[in-house]
């Protein structure tokens, strides 16, 4: 079910107008019912003593335009905050980059390509001068490719989780891009906990498994922190017969690379590129939302190995019947 058709103008290009109006796909795993609902209606679905899972992370506006000094046009998308003044990217350009290479933005400023140039990446050096605040001024939200539109002001906030906090991720954990704050606060009357971990997301999100000529792409490195908040809120959700709800497969991912063995979590902080195909037998993940991803992604095998080859298939082919919207701006799917 890697694979599949979606018609073009079920890929969504802009955020609904309120975040939880968006339509909620229900999957139950025993029943094999796949129903339909609106997102602020979630609270009626979890019960008390579930416990949501939230990724903080926030995203920084990673993309850069620029040119050459011969006037070509350059397009970086940074793929890390910069470590002494030096970032991995990715760029597209009519011609390859070379080391050495100055590139320029419209308000004069300038980063330098340092080797090694390949495969449509580069390392990028951005002087001596406050990187963090240089990105700040002259970055834009790094929409992603499906999204056939100019980065606007109000991306600045949509493109966000409410709750975004540490900055670092360059595509938006999006399943928890349909909370308000006002709905959260609403969950929590109910009875319904949360806690946090951070996961920097990285372009993987939405690039595929295989490359252009069908070999497989091993997944990247992406950096994670579990903190104590987040093991003593499972601890708690597990004693109270509560169910461990991931929002986003980002925070899956997290959740599965500290598994402590016994339900709960491992408090500590890395790198993980674990990849989660069907399957996989989950340690600390009851209760999955998410976003409907691109076909032939990680992510996609993720939501198979999680609710099954075949009902995943099965509720992708009905997203597509219903209309649902796809992708980061578009609806989402809670897998019970």
């Amino acid at each position: 079910m890697f694979e599949y058709e979606l018609p073009e103008e079920l890929v969504a290009q802009h955020p609904p107008a309120r975040r939880s109006d968006s339509r909620l796909m229900v999957v139950d795993r025993r029943s094999g019912r796949v129903s339909d609902a609106v997102f602020n209606e979630l609270g009626d679905i979890l019960r008390p003593g579930d416990t949501l899972v939230l990724n903080d992370s926030r995203v920084f506006p990673a993309r850069l335009l620029t040119r050459r000094a011969t006037g070509g046009r350059v397009e970086l998308l940074l793929l890390e905050l910069p470590r002494s003044g030096r970032a991995r990217s990715m760029y597209k350009a009519s011609r390859p980059l070379r080391d050495g290479q100055q590139l320029l933005l419209e308000n004069g400023g300038r980063v330098s390509v340092v080797g090694p140039v390949q495969s449509g990446r580069c390392v990028v050096d951005f002087g001596d001068g406050d990187a963090a605040s240089f990105i700040e001024a002259n970055g834009q939200v790094p929409l992603p490719p499906y999204i056939k539109r100019p980065a606007v002001a109000d991306d600045r906030e949509r493109y966000q989780t409410v709750y975004a906090r540490r900055q670092g991720s360059v595509a938006a954990p999006t399943a928890g891009l349909h909370f308000s704050k006002g709905m959260l606060a609403g969950l929590g009357d109910r009875g319904i906990g949360r806690c946090s971990l951070t996961l920097h997301v990285g372009p993987a999100t939405f690039l595929p498994l295989r490359n252009d000529l069908g070999d497989p792409v091993a997944p990247e490195e992406e950096y994670y922190e579990v903190g104590e908040d987040a093991v003593s809120a499972v601890r708690r959700c597990r004693s109270n017969g509560g169910r461990v709800v991931a929002i986003g497969t980002t925070s899956v991912r997290t959740m599965e690379t500290m598994a402590d063995g016994e339900r709960g979590l491992l408090r500590g902080s890395g790198t993980t590129d674990l990849f989660i195909s069907p399957g996989y037998q989950f340690e600390v993940v009851d209760v999955l939302l998410t976003n409907f991803h691109l076909p032939g992604t990680s992510l996609l095998q993720l939501v198979a190995a999680f609710a099954g080859r075949e009902l995943a298939a099965h509720a992708y082919n009905e997203a597509v019947k219903r209309r649902y919207r796809f992708y980061s701006y578009g609806d989402a799917m809670l897998v019970l």
